[in-house]
This record gives C-alpha cells, structure tokens and sequence, in this order.
C-alpha cells in the first residue's frame, strides 16, 4: 500500500470514528442551520475548517507550536458550545451575510483548535516517515472526504425529519443545537483541565 493511501484512508477513519465523536458532533452542530439546497455553503465552510484544521497540523507537526492536550481536549466542546449557542441565538431561515461570514470566521478558527487534537494523533504517526509533506496531505484529504461524507449523512437525516415527519427547519435545527450544546457541556465538566 502507497504512503498516500494509508495516511488517506487514516484521515478517513480518524474523523468517521465513532469513538472520536466529538468531532462528529461539531459537525452536527455547524451543519444544523443549513439544508441539503445550501450545500455549496456548508462544503465552503467545512473546507473552511479543513484549512484551519491543515494549519495547525503542519505547525505542531513540525513542532512550531505545543499546547497541553489537556488545554486542547477542553477547546473541542467549548468550539460545540459556541457554535450551538450561536445557532439558538440566530434561528433563522435564512441567514444573514454578517452572520455567514461569522460563521466562516469561527469555522477556521474552530479548525486551529481541532487539528491541535488530531495532531498528537498524526506526530506519532509520522515518527517515522522521512518526508511529511506527503502523509499530511493524505490525510488532510481524507480528513475533508470524512467531513463530507459525515455532512451528507447529517443532511440526509436533516431532509427526513423535514419531509417525512414534517418537523419545521427552525425546530429541527433546535433540536441538533440543543443536543449540541448538552453534550458539549456534559464534555466541558468531565475534561475541565483546571
């Protein structure tokens, strides 16, 4: 198996993990305001976190920054926290271009915050690899093709609870921020690193 594939298909099962779900349920959170016909804006915005996520990886990787894993653990749930509690404060149908870029802003940034967590992960595997430029890349993708994949599946649930149970948007899209902002509290108390 090629280097390129084995740091894809890591990157792919790293962000599909079930057991890394925290990861999945910011996703959740950030797609909850959005249907299936807003696609090319959730695709900019979780590509948007990629770029972020991608930063960070190359920079801790190359051990250009270091932040305790327990600081970074506790990060995760607040970037859910705040998204959650942004989407209950702006239900709206249509969401307004400041907030748009706002959301834009905070997906990067959220982005930094995740690759700090998934880059303790990536520096053991790349111990032993002579070159990084190539397994970061690889699984930076297969990272963005996850994200994708965990996106469709959100909005294929998101397009059954509008359609066949009839749910209104702004009550669905509650209903995914509420259990966004419960579980990411839950995470908060348990990995308070103070």
């Amino acid at each position: 198996m090629s280097i390129f594939k084995l740091y894809l298909e890591l990157g792919l099962s790293h962000i599909t993990d079930l057991q890394g779900y925290d990861h999945i349920l910011f996703l959740i959170t950030l797609c909850a305001v959005y249907s299936f016909s807003q696609w090319r804006s959730i695709l900019i915005l979780i590509t948007g976190f990629t770029l972020g996520h991608c930063t960070t990886l190359i920079l801790a990787t190359l051990k250009l920054i270091n932040i305790s894993g327990d600081i970074i653990e506790f990060l995760i749930p607040v970037t859910i926290f705040i998204t959650a509690i942004a989407n209950i404060i702006y239900r709206s149908e249509n969401l307004s271009k400041r907030l748009q870029i706002f959301k834009y802003i905070t997906a990067i940034f959220f982005g930094l915050i995740h690759g700090l967590g998934f880059s303790n992960y990536l520096k053991s595997l790349l111990g032993s690899e002579s070159s990084i430029i190539k397994p970061l890349l690889a699984f930076n993708i297969g990272i963005e093709i996850g994200q994708i994949f965990v996106v469709a599946i959100i909005l294929s649930f998101s397009v059954l609870a509008l359609y066949l149970l009839k749910l209104k948007k702004q009550d669905w899209s509650f209903i995914l921020s509420g259990s966004g902002l419960g579980i990411s509290l839950i995470l908060l108390i348990e990995r308070f690193p103070f």
